[in-house]
């Protein structure tokens, strides 16, 4: 699943994001990239819904 997230912008952002997605149950691997300002997820059972509330939770929008 790959998801754009324009308002990441650093390091901080990333970690951020990349732990409180993986916190999720079946998640097996996050990449973020910064440039291109999206998410990556992988894993089973993937909830958006679930995704995204993790992403906000993190302090970022889902564009």
């Amino acid at each position: 699943m790959l998801l754009s997230v324009p308002g990441m912008t650093c390091g901080h952002c990333e970690a951020a994001v990349t732990a409180e997605v993986s916190a999720i149950a079946g998640v097996t691997s996050v990449a973020v990239d910064l440039e291109a300002k999206t998410v990556s997820v992988a894993g089973t059972a993937l909830d958006r819904g679930r995704i995204v509330a993790a992403i906000d939770e993190a302090g970022f929008d889902v564009g």
